[in-house]
């Protein structure tokens, strides 16, 4: 029998304030743009860096916490999994994979040093709904 995972974990930085909405049933939806950068040597042993930039949803009581909190630049972690979306165009059919956070752990930066209190957020659940778009 084959066995299905599908987990990932990232840590980075958001790109811009995240942006909060509420679906039709009152369930509230962030919508994070997360930037990873990855250092290496290239071949002519010089440093190199690139940047993948991933779009991260949010869902329930965790995305008001991330709206409240976080901002362009804070670093975060999210553990989630991927979902790909379609879409239609003018210029055909487009997709991309985003990531569905189920936790979103605050890392370190300036905001604690300025002596802003970090939330817990470890403890709040996902709840599975029927009313999620996927």
């Amino acid at each position: 029998m084959p066995v299905f995972i599908n987990r990932v974990f990232l840590a980075g930085n958001l790109t811009k304030d995240p942006e909060l909405r509420y679906m039709p049933s009152g369930m509230p939806v962030a919508n994070l743009r997360l930037a990873v950068n990855r250092r290496y040597r290239n071949k002519s042993g010089e440093e190199a860096e690139e940047t993948c930039f991933i779009d991260v949803v949010v869902y329930g009581k965790m995305a008001e916490v991330c709206n409240e909190y976080l901002s362009k630049g804070r670093n975060i972690l999210v553990e989630g999994r991927l979902r790909l979306e379609t879409w239609e165009t003018d210029a055909g059919r487009r997709s991309k994979h985003v990531v569905v956070a189920d936790n979103i752990t605050f890392l370190g930066g300036a905001q604690e040093k300025e002596g802003i209190v970090k939330p817990d957020v470890s403890g709040i659940e996902l709840e599975e709904d029927d009313e999620f778009p996927f």
